[in-house]
C-alpha cells in the first residue's frame, strides 16, 4: 500500500542573532515560542520552536541561531521559501503589519492565489497565503489576534538540483498528488489541512551553501512511531541511506537527503511539547535532555539571552 505523509511536520532553519530571531518570528509574526532548548547535536547553539499555542505538527517553524556566522546562499538542495497560512481575508492586515515594522514585501501570484513575499532579518525567504482550510490559532501575542494569526505552514518552495527525481520522490515515495503546473512550478498536495502545498521549481538554480539565511531542512509528518518505522523501512526500500531513528525528545526522527539535494526528515506527531513542561508555561525556560542537564551552567553561560518580548510597534 502507497505511503502518504499528512504534510510537513516542521523546517528547520539557520539563523544569525537569537534575540533578533525572537523579536521577528514572536513579537512581528506573532508565533509561540513553544520550547526554547539546544541543538543536541552542538549544545552551544539554541534550538528554538516557534508554532501555535500548542506547537501542533504542520506549524512549527525551527531555528538553530548561529550569531556572526557566514551567510549561506540560497540554491538548489534546498528550502527556497516557506510558506506560512493565515484566515481568510487577513492578508491587508499583514500588508499594514510588515510595513509598520518597515518590512518590504512584494505581492505576487501563484496557482492563482495571492500572497505576500518578504524576507526575515536574517534572510530567510517567507511568505504568507490566506486560506480557508486549517484551524486558526488560538495564541494572541501584541496586536497579531487569532482572526488574522498565522495557523501554520501553507507549505514551501523547493529548490532542487534535479526537479524530475524530487517530484518523482513526492508522489512515489512521500505519497503526495500532482496537482497541476504553471510556468517554472509543479505544485503537490498532501492529505493535510496545514503544511500541505509543496511547489518545485522546474529549472534548477546553482547549488546552494549552508549557512545563516538558509533552510537546513524539511521534516514530513509520521503518525506515531510504529508508522515512523515503517516510513523508515519504505523509504530505505526506495535505495535512500537513512539514519537510524533519532530521539529528539519531542518526536523521534530520521533523515535521507533526496536526488534533488534537500535534506528530508521524517519526524513523529507525539509526543510533542508538553513532554518536559506544562502547555501554559512552554517556552519561557530553558529545557534541556537528561543527558546534558549537568552540563547547564556551562550551556547557559555560553548563550547570549533571548526571551520573548513585546515589540514597540505593539506597545
Amino acid at each position: 500500500m502507497q505511503k502518504r505523509t499528512a504534510g510537513i511536520h516542521h523546517i528547520t532553519a539557520i539563523v544569525g542573532n537569537p534575540q533578533e530571531n525572537v523579536d521577528f518570528y514572536a513579537g512581528v509574526l506573532g508565533l509561540r515560542l513553544v520550547k526554547k532548548t539546544v541543538n543536541f547535536d552542538d549544545p552551544g547553539t539554541y534550538h528554538l520552536y516557534f508554532g501555535n499555542e500548542a506547537g501542533s505538527p504542520g506549524t512549527i517553524m525551527t531555528f538553530f541561531p548561529w550569531h556572526n556566522a557566514h551567510s549561506g546562499k540560497r540554491g538548489s538542495g534546498q528550502v527556497g521559501v516557506t510558506s506560512f497560512v493565515v484566515p481568510e481575508g487577513a492578508l491587508p492586515f499583514w500588508e499594514e503589519r510588515l510595513s509598520t515594522f518597515q518590512i518590504a514585501y512584494e505581492k505576487i501570484t501563484r496557482f492563482g492565489e495571492e500572497s505576500l513575499q518578504f524576507m526575515d532579518p536574517h534572510g530567510l525567504h517567507l511568505e504568507l497565503a490566506a486560506r480557508k482550510n486549517g484551524p486558526v490559532s488560538k495564541w494572541t501575542f501584541g496586536k497579531v489576534t487569532p482572526d488574522v494569526a498565522i495557523k501554520g505552514f501553507g507549505g514551501a518552495i523547493l529548490l532542487s538540483a534535479d526537479p524530475e527525481s524530487t517530484m518523482e520522490l513526492l508522489v512515489n515515495g512521500m505519497g503526495l498528488e500532482k496537482v497541476e503546473t504553471e510556468g517554472d512550478f509543479t505544485r503537490f498536495k498532501s492529505t493535510d489541512d496545514l503544511g500541505n502545498i509543496i511547489d518545485v521549481k522546474q529549472s534548477a538554480l546553482p547549488e546552494g551553501s549552508m549557512g545563516v539565511g538558509t533552510v537546513h531542512h524539511i521534516a514530513w509528518r509520521a503518525q506515531d512511531f510504529e508508522d515512523h518505522e515503517s516510513w523508515r523501512q519504505h523509504i530505505g526500500s526506495k535505495g535512500y541511506g537513512v539514519t537510524k531513528i533519532v530521539d529528539r525528545q519531542y518526536f523521534n526522527a530520521i533523515y535521507f537527503r533526496e536526488k534533488g539535494g534537500i535534506l528530508f526528515e521524517i519526524a513523529t506527531d507525539p509526543p510533542g511539547f508538553t513532554k518536559d513542561e506544562s502547555a501554559e508555561t512552554m517556552g519561557e525556560n530553558l529545557l534541556l535532555p537528561p543527558w546534558l542537564e549537568e552540563k547547564r551552567a556551562l550551556i547557559e553561560a555560553n548563550l547570549l539571552p533571548a526571551e520573548v518580548r513585546l515589540l514597540e510597534e505593539d506597545l
